[in-house]
């Protein structure tokens, strides 16, 4: 009787550590479109992406709902649920109308740097976002016993995700150094302060970056030094490349532009799951994490550069790496994790364009003084305020002055734009705020639009077209280049499947909470992964 009741305790408590998982980690990949997963997949090994994609559940059609496609609102939509025009983050920086300057999603001139010599990298927090994360609402759930810690290259990687009540939020800095802001606390963690000082950055630097397998594997991309790469680092873009050079003629950023920045992204994660006893106990925690190098080599060298072939191949054993030490560290099956991306990204314009499809690169300072030439000629005057993230803002002050109606100035700009060949549509902010679900890109336009940071006008290109250099990539236009990214589901009760049906960002945040069976972030529209929900 005394082993049956034993046996009936043992288990009673194995199902109810299996209630809730001890640890959650939400992966992001910056700039990664779905189509790599696809592309890559010979060359990957079976224990990183594979592993999460035959083992786990994968949304093969996940997609943005709003514009623009940037790095901050990508961040600020998968955590919130929410669309920009509800959790405040419009862009990665933004023209403020009421200062009349430009500012930074997570600028915060009321909190200072914790490390001494990152004051200008430092003064950062989540105080322009609007909304709750779904790591808000874990903190709230558990009376803000659960664990949340963020962790980037990027602040914004870092701070957004982590949300409003985080324990810390890391990023990197061009000294080498993971820092934080006193929104956070009076002093870094000793095991932070003592990761800087082993300068762990140093072994990558020293390794120089060549491929990881042999040249011949790498027949999914264009060839080595192909004319729509840009150079890194004043370096031509071929292999190898010596990081010791670069670092000493710049400093530990160059890092980023390596895939050795999402190494140092998994060292400290590591360090941080051992130190913060994170996933140690019955409470649930949140560890995010955002690897920004991919971000960095596409827009350098482009999504057909050998650099960022390899730049995936490195990071699925990263992630292979990452997988086995949950495994040990917190146990299988006792962690969930879930990986997505922030945007994904345009194919480079002249490469498109030397290969018969007539788009083009774009010149924003182009693009900036034509309208100017134009308001110049029609009203002698310059009424434009500002041109930036696909936002016209026109000088109020100025209309009002010349004795000018507003919509009028609007209507003439826009007729303007609309004869310029890439230019699809105009948008005016009445147009904007009345729009239907009948028109698509105009209600994904509406979704990333907030009267009181946005302009008066906004633009929306042509397919193809890119407002960006002639080399590399960029993003932020509505087309499924740059919304369609991966969602992949692991471990913690999630069985082993696929989706084809399409499903958008703002879900992942609701689906989590659901999942955990805590309070929806409070700007969510509250739509879920159902499939991941399924027992």
């Amino acid at each position: 009787m005394r082993k049956l009741i034993l046996g009936f305790l043992v288990l009673s408590t194995f199902l109810h550590a299996q209630d809730k998982p001890k640890l959650v980690v939400g992966i992001v990949v910056d700039q990664m479109k779905m189509e790599y997963l696809y592309r890559f997949s010979n060359d990957f090994s079976n224990n990183g992406f594979k592993k999460l994609m035959e083992k786990g559940f994968t949304f093969h059609n996940m997609h943005y709902n709003y514009m623009p496609t940037y790095t901050a609102p990508g961040h600020a939509a998968i955590f919130t649920g929410a669309f920009p025009n509800v959790n405040g983050i419009v862009g990665n920086d933004w023209f403020n109308k009421a200062t009349g300057k430009e500012m930074y999603c997570t600028d915060d001139a009321s909190v200072s740097t914790l490390v001494e010599g990152t004051e200008s990298e430092g003064k950062m927090s989540p105080k322009n976002l609007f909304s709750t994360t779904i790591t808000d609402e874990l903190k709230l759930a558990t009376n803000f016993k659960s664990k949340v810690i963020g962790i980037s290259i990027k602040d914004r990687g870092a701070i957004l995700p982590a949300g409003h009540f985080a324990d810390w939020a890391f990023w990197y800095t061009k000294t080498g150094n993971f820092i934080s802001s006193s929104f956070y606390g009076n002093k870094l963690p000793d095991w932070t302060i003592q990761f800087n000082e082993e300068k762990n950055y140093i072994k990558y630097i020293e390794k120089g970056w060549d491929l990881l397998k042999p040249k011949e594997i790498y027949n999914e991309s264009l060839k080595d030094n192909n004319p729509y790469e840009g150079k890194l680092f004043k370096k031509t873009p071929f292999f190898p490349y010596d990081t010791k050079e670069m670092f000493t003629n710049n400093d530990a950023g160059v890092l980023r532009t390596t895939p050795y920045g999402n190494n140092l992204i998994a060292d400290f994660a590591k360090r941080a799951i051992e130190n913060e006893k994170m996933g140690a106990d019955g409470i649930t925690d949140f560890l995010t994490m955002s690897f920004s190098s991919t971000d960095y080599v596409g827009h350098v060298l482009g999504p057909r550069s050998i650099e960022l072939q390899d730049t995936y191949l490195r990071l699925d054993e990263t992630i292979a790496d990452f997988l086995a030490y949950l495994d040990e560290k917190v146990g299988k099956g006792n962690y969930l994790v879930f990986l997505t991306a922030d945007h994904a990204g345009a194919e480079n314009a002249t490469y498109l364009k030397d290969n018969k499809y007539e788009v083009e690169s774009l010149n924003s300072k182009n693009i900036q003084q034509s309208i100017i030439d134009f308001s110049q000629k029609t009203f002698g005057e310059n009424l434009l305020l500002d041109y930036s993230n696909f936002n016209i803002f026109i000088n109020k002050e100025k209309v009002n002055q010349k004795g000018l109606v507003l919509n009028d100035v609007k209507q003439k700009f826009k007729a303007f734009l609309l004869s310029q060949s890439f230019i699809s549509n105009i948008f005016t902010e009445e147009e904007i705020q009345n729009s239907s679900s009948n028109n698509q890109l105009l209600q994904i336009i509406s979704n990333g639009y907030d009267p009181k940071q946005n302009g008066e006008l906004v633009l929306l290109f042509k397919p193809g077209f890119m407002e960006y250099s002639s080399t590399g990539t960029t993003h932020g236009s509505p087309y499924s280049y740059d919304t369609h990214v991966p969602c992949l589901f692991y471990g913690w009760k999630i069985k082993k499947g696929e989706s084809f049906s399409k499903k958008t960002i703002t879900q992942i945040a609701p689906t989590l909470a659901q999942k955990l069976k805590i309070t929806m972030p409070n700007g969510t529209q509250s739509e879920v992964l159902e499939e991941v929900l399924n027992k």
